[in-house]
């Protein structure tokens, strides 16, 4: 058998801007962030120069208008660019998802004023940023969260504790869900915190299983006071605009989740066909074989399936539904092609010596993050049958 090594994925964008937009990609992640990758991961080294390096690209606002500083790509090729770069290096990949869902607010919520003032920055001024909506007691059920503000005059003071913050410490602003008003979804509205706001401290660190060189910590709200000029939207709009937010990060999670699976399939193919054992390559054992094809069918459909759903968001479409399956489907294939790709491997699977053992510590957070993928069937049944009655 002949050795095969893994090809870079044949994809279909809609244009030669698109076209050229991914070989700046990839050549970014061959010169700045496969390179070290898996050590930097193991160090717990938050990579801060790849990222000025993306915003200095222009790939770290590619969704959003151009007239603030985006660069206005539709979201079936924002998303296949996040896919190339998780595939590279999760806690790049996701970090930009993250970093797009902290934008998402302002930059579909926020005023012409607000916009102009603060979106250029965000999304091409080399400001990174995270995302405030969990809570130590409120994870699935965010509607319940108790992070408040009170109004003061001109200003809001925010007092309240928020959780599993992805970039928590390190970004320089935050989009933060906090309650303006009555218990329920009605009652909380969206701020934009600076990073260095008085008052505002992170936790140490999760130490997490996977994805070390992301940090993910608490957030504390001590009296942070912000403008007025700092909501986003109107007063009691705050969970809507979230719902909204997290429908388009779903897919990003999407994406990430087939870039990980990716990278374990062409892991697993340049091993097997490499791998001697019985006088030929174990790839042509016909259960490594099925294993390989199963592998890429469902890394194929996922990548179908978040494409799709991506199509429908571009079109103006409601896309909730899809998002859902994409995360759930997506990450589930994550999951266990990682799991496969490590079996394929053998022991060698099971050592820091090949990155798969990596790829699937980091693939088990994608079935957690921004909604669970118990929740993504609870939105998906909902779609399908109608709110569930009490």
């Amino acid at each position: 058998m002949t050795v095969r090594a893994p090809q870079p994925v044949d994809r279909q964008l809609p244009t030669e801007e698109a076209a050229d937009l991914l070989m700046l990609v990839r050549e970014l992640i061959k010169g700045e962030i496969a390179p070290g990758a898996a050590e930097q991961e193991e160090a717990g080294r938050f990579p801060r120069e790849v990222f000025s390096l993306l915003s200095e690209s222009g790939l770290l606002g590619l969704p959003y208008d151009e007239e603030f500083g985006g660069g206005e790509q539709p979201y079936e090729v924002y998303l296949q660019v996040l896919e190339e770069l998780a595939a590279a290096r999760l806690t790049v990949g996701l970090g930009v998802s993250v970093h797009s869902l902290a934008c998402h607010a302002l930059a579909n919520y926020g005023t012409k004023e607000q916009r102009t003032e603060h979106l250029p920055a965000m999304l091409g001024g080399g400001l990174l940023g995270a995302y405030c909506l969990s809570e130590p007691s409120s994870g699935s059920d965010a509607a319940s969260l108790r992070t408040k503000a009170v109004r003061d005059g001109e200003d809001w003071v925010l007092d309240g504790t928020k959780a599993w913050i992805t970039h928590g410490g390190i970004a320089d602003f935050y989009t933060v869900l906090a309650r303006t008003g009555a218990e329920g979804s009605r009652g909380i509205s969206a701020f934009l915190v600076p990073g260095d706001a008085e008052g505002l401290t992170a936790a140490v660190p999760e130490k997490k299983m996977g994805m070390k060189g992301s940090p993910t910590a608490q957030l504390h709200f001590d009296g942070v006071r912000v403008s007025d000029a700092r909501r986003i939207g109107d007063e009691g709009q705050g969970f809507a605009i979230a719902l909204s937010a997290l429908d388009s990060g779903r897919l990003g999670i999407a994406a990430c989740a087939i870039g990980v699976a990716q990278a374990a399939l062409d892991e697993a193919l340049a091993y097997a066909t490499q791998r001697q054992q019985f006088g030929r390559p174990i790839a042509d054992f016909q259960g490594l074989r099925f294993m390989l094809a199963d592998m890429a069918t469902q890394i194929e459909a996922g990548r179908a399936l978040y494409l799709a759903a991506a199509r429908l968001r571009d079109a103006g479409r409601p896309f909730s539904r899809q998002a859902a399956m994409a995360k759930l489907f997506c990450t589930d294939a994550a999951m266990k092609v990682t799991t496969d790709a490590v079996q394929v491997l053998g022991g060698y699977g099971y050592t820091l010596d090949f990155p798969v053992e990596r790829l699937m510590r980091e693939a088990k957070v994608l079935q957690i993050v921004e909604g669970t993928n118990q929740i993504q069937r609870m939105v998906i049944a909902r779609h399908l049958a109608g709110p569930e009655t009490r």
